[in-house]
């Protein structure tokens, strides 16, 4: 299914990445602007990965979650107590 793409923006776009480019073709431009779009954030690491691994990196040094709400410890660590 063809795509077509009625906007000046987007034009003015092509036409500015054509010239910073020196290529000719809009078609095989926005082409390869996608596949390297989509290789890309194909590629992220996900948020959920991040963190496991600096879990992981954490436990490794002995630090783990105890499953206790340091709020408090925060706020006095801060001067923060009852400012909400």
């Amino acid at each position: 299914m063809p795509l077509y793409i009625r906007d000046d923006d987007v034009n003015n776009l092509a036409e500015a990445a054509l010239k910073l480019t020196g290529r000719t073709n809009k078609t095989a431009l926005v082409k390869d602007a996608l596949e390297a779009f989509i290789e890309a954030h194909s590629a992220q690491e996900s948020l959920h990965d991040k963190v496991a691994k600096i879990q992981e990196k954490a436990a490794q040094h002995g630090i783990v979650a105890d499953g206790v709400d340091d709020k408090n410890f925060m706020d006095d660590a801060w001067d923060q107590a009852d400012v909400y």
